[in-house]
């Protein structure tokens, strides 16, 4: 079971740090990072790469029956953290366009980010051990069996839209690759 916000506090803080250098940024240059140059693309890489961490490590660690890396609870708050503060990265990324793909791939970060909240709400609804696996009996069996069909669903809707936005954040990539920087 997830204890207190830690993982909600540290991303919040983590994001007034990086919003706090954007600023910097903005203030010393005069104008919006654009998305093209060395700080913008430096914003859009690591929250790619968070965000495509928080994904691939999280889902293998669920996967994984065999080999311990740590408690779920404890990977469950990395991909929070991650998932909020990858997306935000990304958010500054695009220097307030949306645009094309980018503006596609934007939006469902938007909405991927909206769905997790949604799904950790109801994840805490579900009481678990400090292994993350659930404790059986602590609520009346139909609350427990109501929770558990919403989580079933809530990961119906939330994985498609994630697969969505990866598959959208690597065509912009490719494109960005292709034509910003090859075509030179």
């Amino acid at each position: 079971m997830l204890r207190g916000n830690l993982e909600l506090w540290l991303a919040f803080i983590t994001m007034i740090l990086i919003a706090a250098l954007y600023g910097f940024v903005l203030v010393l240059t005069r104008a919006i990072p654009p998305a093209g140059e060395l700080f913008g693309h430096g914003l859009g890489i690591m929250g790619f790469i968070f965000m495509l961490s928080t994904e691939t490590l999280y889902s293998l660690r669920k996967r994984s029956r065999s080999v311990q890396w740590g408690r779920m609870s404890t990977w469950l708050q990395f991909h929070i953290f991650m998932g909020l503060v990858g997306p935000f990265m990304v958010l500054l990324h695009t220097s307030w366009k949306f645009n094309g793909i980018a503006g596609v791939t934007t939006l469902l970060t938007i909405i991927i980010v909206v769905s997790g909240f949604i799904g950790r709400y109801i994840f805490t609804r579900i009481p678990r051990t400090k292994d993350g696996l659930e404790i059986e009996g602590s609520l009346s069996q139909e609350a427990l069996k109501q929770a558990r069909r919403l989580l079933a669903l809530w990961h119906t809707v939330h994985i498609p839209i994630g697969m969505a936005l990866f598959i959208s954040a690597f065509v912009h990539i490719g494109g960005a690759l292709y034509y910003a920087t090859f075509l030179r």
